[in-house]
C-alpha cells in the first residue's frame, strides 16, 4: 500500500475525499445481487461473466448459473459441454471463459480442498483468473485486495486529480493506492467503480448523479472532461453542469450573493423574468442545496445564496 503522503498533489484532506465517496456509495448505488454476497465463488462467476456483457444482462445469467451449479463442487462435477452450452445460450462471450471457470472450480475442489485462496496472488493460480479478476475477488469476497484500476477508475482519476491529468505517464496505481483507505478494499473498490459507471462515464453526469468529488475535481472546476478513453471533449458549453460550476466558484469568492446578482454574473443574457431568469436560476440553486453545496435565505421573492460551510 502506498503512503498517501508520497502523493502530495492529492487533496490535503484525504479523509474528507474518502468519506465523501464512501458515503455517496452507501447512500444510493445500483443494486446487483453479487454486491450482497461475500461468497468467492459467486463473486468469481459475476466477474467472469461481466468481462464481455453489460451488467443488467449478467444478472439473470448469473442467477441461472448458480441455480444450476450453486457451488464449486457442483460445477466441478458438471459436464464441461453443459457449461459451455449454458455460456452460448446466454450470449456471454468467448466460450473459453466457461471452460476456464469449470477448470477453476476443479482446482478449488482438488488443489485447495474446497476453499478459495484469499489473496490476489493465490487467486491468480486459478485457471483464467488474471490480475484484475484476482484482485476483484480478493476485494469483494475477503476485503483483502489492492486498489482496483480498470478503465472506469482511470477515467475518474484522470479527470479528478491534476496530478494524473498533467502527467506525461500517469501513475494510476500509485494514486489509486494512496486514495484507498487501508483495509477497506471491498467498499472502496465498489464505490470508485460505481462512480465511474454512474457519474463519471464517457459523458459525465456530475450534477445529475450528485458526484461526491465535485469540490476537488480538476475536470469539474476547469470544464475539461477529456480522458484516456474520451479523447474529444464531451458537451459542456451551455450545460447545467457549467452554470452550476460557475455558481459554486462565484460563491467561493463572495460570502453571499442575492439571486439576481448571481444570475447576472453567471450568464450575460440573464433576465429575472426571462427564459433564463429567476425560475431557471432557482432550479440550479435548489439542486445545489439538495446536494449540500449551498444554502439560501428567503424573504418573499428575494433570496440570498451562500456556500454551505
Amino acid at each position: 500500500m502506498t503512503d498517501a503522503e508520497s502523493v502530495p498533489e492529492l487533496p490535503a484532506d484525504l479523509d474528507a475525499v474518502r468519506d465523501a465517496l464512501v458515503d455517496w456509495y452507501e447512500t444510493d448505488h445500483r443494486e446487483f445481487p453479487w454486491r450482497r454476497t461475500d461468497d468467492p465463488y459467486e463473486i468469481l462467476v459475476s466477474e467472469v461473466m461481466s468481462q464481455q456483457t453489460q451488467l443488467d444482462r449478467v444478472v439473470p445469467a448469473w442467477e441461472d448459473f448458480l441455480d444450476e451449479w450453486p457451488t464449486t463442487a457442483d460445477l466441478d462435477a458438471a459436464d464441461r459441454a453443459d457449461v459451455v452450452a449454458f455460456w452460448s445460450d446466454h450470449s456471454l462471450g468467448y466460450n473459453n471463459r466457461a471452460k476456464y471457470l469449470h477448470e477453476a472450480a476443479g482446482q478449488v475442489e482438488g488443489k485447495f480442498d474446497g476453499s478459495f485462496p484469499e489473496d490476489p496472488d493465490g487467486l491468480s493460480e486459478l485457471m483464467g483468473v488474471g490480475p484484475y479478476t484476482a484482485n476483484a475477488v480478493a476485494s469483494f469476497a475477503f476485503d483483502n485486495g489492492d486498489a482496483v484500476v480498470d478503465t472506469n477508475v482511470k477515467r475518474v482519476l484522470y479527470r479528478a486529480f491534476s496530478e494524473i491529468h498533467d502527467a506525461d505517464e500517469p501513475d494510476y496505481e500509485t494514486v489509486a493506492s494512496a486514495l484507498m483507505p487501508p483495509g477497506e478494499s471491498r467498499v472502496w473498490n465498489n464505490a470508485i467503480m460505481e462512480l465511474g459507471g454512474v457519474a463519471c462515464g464517457k459523458k459525465p453526469r456530475c450534477d445529475e448523479a450528485g458526484c461526491p468529488w465535485r469540490e476537488w475535481c480538476h475536470a469539474y472546476q476547469t470544464g475539461d472532461f477529456t480522458a484516456p478513453d474520451v479523447p474529444e471533449q464531451p458537451s459542456f458549453e451551455g450545460s447545467r453542469r457549467q452554470f452550476r460550476g460557475r455558481i459554486v466558484r462565484l460563491l467561493g469568492e463572495h460570502d453571499e450573493m442575492d439571486l439576481d446578482t448571481l444570475g447576472h454574473r453567471i450568464r450575460v443574457d440573464y433576465a429575472p423574468d426571462g427564459e433564463h431568469g429567476r425560475e431557471w436560476l432557482r432550479g440550479l440553486v435548489d439542486d445545489l442545496a439538495d446536494d449540500g453545496l449551498v444554502e439560501t435565505e428567503r424573504d418573499g421573492d428575494d433570496a440570498v445564496v451562500s456556500l454551505r460551510r
